[in-house]
């Protein structure tokens, strides 16, 4: 009697295990499979496109938690056009790392309505943090600090002109780019 009763235990446990077993490997596959996957947005999305041809949500934007590169220009811009290949290549190789959004001040003005753009090329640079970046040393990159007058509130930070690729990497970086 007890083989037949250690049998029928066996089966019992051997119902209950493979399942269990099942189920197990479904969730670890479930969680490798998942565990790759970035939060990184795809390379489909609109908000990582480089052409800016409507207002931006800046707050959708700043939600991604990756540093932000706004790029205020023109095609008609000669230092512009100068920059257009650094910041095209920064879009691409930096997918998922960095928004970086070109806006075109002359085929659409309204565009810079609600920015510090005097001159262009200017660049607007928030961190991942979403708030304006504010530079270790001021000093090394010329960047200009805009406050709100009545509250003194830091709401922009800017660079007017062009610059190297180096140099975006660098400030990119100082913002929390991760590599």
């Amino acid at each position: 009697m007890s083989d037949t009763n250690q049998s029928s235990k066996q089966k019992l446990a051997i119902k209950f295990i493979v399942p269990v077993l099942i189920v197990l490997l479904v969730a670890a596959i479930w969680i490798l499979k998942n565990s790759q996957k970035s939060n990184a947005p795809v390379s489909d999305n609109p908000d990582f496109a480089l052409l800016v041809t409507e207002e931006i949500d800046l707050d959708q934007l700043k939600s991604y938690g990756i540093p932000i590169l706004l790029d205020f220009g023109s095609d008609s811009c000669v230092p512009c056009q100068e920059l257009a290949p650094i910041i095209e290549e920064l879009n691409q190789e930096l997918q998922g790392k960095v928004i970086v959004r070109y806006l075109d001040v002359w085929k659409y003005p309204a565009l810079a309505q609600n920015y510090p753009i005097t001159v262009i090329p200017t660049q607007v640079f928030i961190d991942a943090k979403g708030q304006p970046y504010v530079p270790e040393d001021a000093n090394i990159i010329p960047m200009k600090l805009f406050a709100m007058k009545d509250t003194n509130e830091h709401v922009f930070t800017t660079h007017e002109g062009g610059l190297t690729k180096n140099e975006f990497m660098s400030i990119l970086k100082e913002m929390g780019m991760k590599e």
